[in-house]
């Protein structure tokens, strides 16, 4: 039975992994003025994580949000990483409560297990998570539980079979990626609705990658709404999806968040032109010239220094296609500080992983070039 999770939860929400700083603090002025100016326009929900900048944006919460606004007059959501280095089952528990004394807000009206995927999802079975944060839910501590994921469509379908209790899922789409047969936008959303499961939208614009596109392929968008922002254009695409709870932005200063709320305030799903102009701008955008990977990862099951290959050419083929050089860094450092590889500059060239990779790719020569370009 479809549920009616989140039927009062406005469309827009204020993703607070990218806050605004000031060296290696939160600008907390700056974030209050934006928490402020979201509530006003009529927005309830926030999102953050037990990891997101270090602890410092659970901390915001409570100096922007908590001690300034009625707790019902927020909605916040945080997260578990059981995966981030956790030894043992009372450390991962404890994250729980860590989160629950940062932010001070007595209660979490969603939480999430946070970002399942390959050699993560077991994490949260091995140390019996999914119990604990059903018990919590029991107390009153959570009123909506539920978990974010990238991984693959059948890997998530195996999840929310396990798992029917999860009463959401948030997942990454945006129209760049729903086709994009590693990050399966399109196939992971119709596995949620699938299971009956709302979802919640992270990386609506591509980690600030759709912000800037190249000339020819914001000219369609620009030719149709010449006043809108690129940003705008993403937003828009995934709140129009049926069956979308709200769309997670994370905004780093006011300017973007008046942006965001001049698009969605009065939002509408878009219409057969925008969909027209927005494939025309696909269309550039996939005839641009690529690192071929398909992301089988044969290469990494033969290389000596763990590098991992396909996601450095993910995030290589960010910059090769948009041309937006400071979002594909932001990538490439957390591929490599969430996946745990060696950037690109540990190849010793040995060429084991060109041996077996099917696409026949010069993976040496463009491993150099990654490092060359990424790591500068």
């Amino acid at each position: 039975m479809e549920s009616d999770l989140g039927a009062s939860v406005p469309k827009l929400g204020f993703g607070l992994m990218r806050l605004p700083m000031l060296g290696d603090a939160v600008d907390l002025p700056q974030t209050m003025e934006m928490a402020d100016r979201f509530l006003a326009a009529g927005f309830r929900y926030f999102d953050t994580a037990y990891g997101y900048l270090n602890g410092k944006s659970e901390a915001a919460v409570k100096t922007a949000l908590v001690e300034r606004h009625p707790r019902e007059d927020f909605l916040l959501a945080t997260k578990l990483p059981v995966w981030a280095g956790v030894k043992t089952k009372a450390a991962a528990e404890q994250m729980f409560y860590t989160s629950l004394e940062r932010t001070g807000a007595g209660y979490f009206d969603y939480y999430l297990l946070h970002n399942l995927g390959p050699g993560r999802t077991e994490k949260f079975e091995e140390y019996a998570i999914w119990d604990f944060l059903a018990q919590r839910r029991r107390e009153g501590l959570i009123r909506h539980l539920g978990f974010s994921i990238h991984d693959s469509a059948q890997a998530l379908d195996r999840v929310l079979t396990a798992h029917p209790e999860a009463e959401f899922v948030q997942l990454q789409i945006n129209y760049a990626d729903w086709e994009s047969p590693v990050i399966q936008s399109r196939r992971c959303y119709e596995t949620a609705r699938a299971h009956g499961k709302p979802v919640i939208v992270m990386e609506p614009v591509k980690g600030g990658t759709l912000s800037t596109l190249p000339p020819r392929a914001a000219a369609p968008l620009k030719a149709l709404w010449p006043e809108r922002s690129l940003s705008s254009w993403a937003i828009r695409y995934a709140a129009s999806l049926e069956g979308v709870l709200t769309v997670l932005s994370g905004m780093s200063d006011l300017a973007q968040m008046d942006d965001n709320l001049n698009t969605m305030r009065e939002f509408q799903p878009l219409g057969e032109a925008e969909y027209a102009a927005l494939e025309e701008t696909m269309a550039v955008l996939r005839a641009t010239p690529t690192i071929p990977c398909t992301g089988c990862d044969y290469c990494a099951k033969d290389c000596p220094m763990h590098v991992g290959i396909s996601d450095h050419f993910r995030a290589m083929n960010l910059w090769k296609v948009y041309g937006n050089l400071p979002a594909a860094r932001r990538n490439y450092e957390m591929e490599i500080r969430v996946g745990g590889h060696a950037p690109a500059s540990a190849c010793v060239g040995c060429g084991r992983c060109e041996a077996v990779c099917p696409q026949g790719i010069p993976i040496i020569e463009e491993l150099r070039g990654v490092a060359a370009a990424l790591e500068g």
